[in-house]
Protein backbone atom coordinates (compact mmCIF):
# COMPACT_ATOMS: atom_id res chain seq x y z
CA UNK A 1 0.00 0.00 0.00
CA UNK A 2 1.61 3.10 -0.94
CA UNK A 3 1.61 6.56 0.74
CA UNK A 4 1.58 9.23 -1.79
CA UNK A 5 2.44 12.77 -1.19
CA UNK A 6 0.27 16.08 -2.27
CA UNK A 7 0.44 20.00 -1.95
CA UNK A 8 -2.84 21.73 -1.38
CA UNK A 9 -2.98 24.11 -4.13
CA UNK A 10 -5.56 25.98 -1.86
CA UNK A 11 -3.62 26.32 1.10
CA UNK A 12 0.05 25.14 0.17
CA UNK A 13 0.10 22.39 2.87
CA UNK A 14 1.45 19.22 2.50
CA UNK A 15 -0.17 16.12 3.20
CA UNK A 16 0.49 12.65 2.82
CA UNK A 17 -1.93 10.20 1.61
CA UNK A 18 -2.18 5.99 2.13
CA UNK A 19 -3.71 4.36 -0.72
CA UNK A 20 -5.55 1.36 0.11
CA UNK A 21 -6.88 0.58 -3.24
CA UNK A 22 -4.59 0.81 -5.89
CA UNK A 23 -6.86 -0.37 -8.53
CA UNK A 24 -9.96 1.97 -7.55
CA UNK A 25 -8.33 4.77 -5.10
CA UNK A 26 -10.39 7.29 -3.63
CA UNK A 27 -9.72 11.09 -4.63
CA UNK A 28 -7.65 12.68 -2.42
CA UNK A 29 -8.29 15.58 0.04
CA UNK A 30 -6.31 18.05 2.22
CA UNK A 31 -6.54 16.80 6.10
CA UNK A 32 -6.04 20.67 6.51
CA UNK A 33 -8.81 22.76 4.27
CA UNK A 34 -10.67 19.63 2.85
CA UNK A 35 -9.71 20.66 -0.70
CA UNK A 36 -9.54 18.03 -3.49
CA UNK A 37 -7.90 20.42 -5.71
CA UNK A 38 -4.18 19.01 -4.63
CA UNK A 39 -0.92 17.99 -6.56
CA UNK A 40 1.04 15.29 -6.34
CA UNK A 41 4.70 16.05 -4.88
CA UNK A 42 8.04 13.89 -4.85
CA UNK A 43 7.70 12.09 -1.91
CA UNK A 44 11.00 12.55 0.64
CA UNK A 45 12.91 9.65 0.92
CA UNK A 46 14.35 8.47 4.34
CA UNK A 47 17.98 7.73 5.57
CA UNK A 48 17.54 5.29 8.43
CA UNK A 49 19.80 6.57 11.03
CA UNK A 50 19.66 5.31 14.71
CA UNK A 51 17.95 7.27 17.06
CA UNK A 52 20.80 7.81 19.24
CA UNK A 53 22.78 9.32 16.63
CA UNK A 54 19.57 11.62 15.46
CA UNK A 55 20.30 12.83 19.15
CA UNK A 56 23.71 12.88 19.50
CA UNK A 57 24.16 15.41 15.85
CA UNK A 58 21.22 17.28 18.20
CA UNK A 59 23.12 18.01 20.86
CA UNK A 60 26.39 19.01 19.36
CA UNK A 61 27.14 22.62 20.65
CA UNK A 62 28.12 23.65 16.78
CA UNK A 63 24.29 23.11 15.66
CA UNK A 64 23.02 25.74 18.08
CA UNK A 65 25.03 28.19 15.88
CA UNK A 66 22.46 31.48 16.23
CA UNK A 67 20.05 30.31 18.73
CA UNK A 68 18.77 32.57 20.85
CA UNK A 69 16.09 31.45 23.57
CA UNK A 70 14.79 34.89 23.70
CA UNK A 71 14.02 35.38 19.86
CA UNK A 72 10.97 33.15 19.07
CA UNK A 73 11.87 33.09 15.37
CA UNK A 74 14.99 31.77 16.02
CA UNK A 75 13.66 29.01 18.65
CA UNK A 76 11.16 28.31 15.28
CA UNK A 77 13.97 27.72 13.12
CA UNK A 78 16.01 25.04 16.05
CA UNK A 79 12.70 23.53 16.42
CA UNK A 80 11.80 22.86 12.84
CA UNK A 81 15.68 22.05 12.83
CA UNK A 82 15.08 19.02 15.61
CA UNK A 83 11.80 18.20 13.97
CA UNK A 84 13.61 17.05 10.45
CA UNK A 85 16.26 15.30 12.75
CA UNK A 86 13.71 13.23 14.53
CA UNK A 87 11.66 12.92 11.50
CA UNK A 88 8.62 15.35 12.16
CA UNK A 89 7.29 17.97 10.21
CA UNK A 90 7.01 20.69 11.96
CA UNK A 91 7.19 23.51 9.09
CA UNK A 92 3.09 24.19 9.23
CA UNK A 93 2.57 23.82 12.80
CA UNK A 94 5.22 26.23 13.86
CA UNK A 95 3.68 29.33 11.66
CA UNK A 96 5.55 32.96 12.56
CA UNK A 97 1.96 34.77 13.53
CA UNK A 98 1.79 31.70 16.30
CA UNK A 99 5.61 32.66 17.71
CA UNK A 100 4.25 36.28 18.37
CA UNK A 101 2.15 35.24 21.07
CA UNK A 102 5.38 33.59 23.07
CA UNK A 103 6.51 36.93 23.81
Amino acid sequence: MPIYEYRCTECGKRSSVLVLNIRNPAPPVCKFCHSTRLERIMSRFAAPKSEEARLEALSDPSTFGDLDENDPQSMARFMKKMGREMGEDFDDDLAESDLTDLD
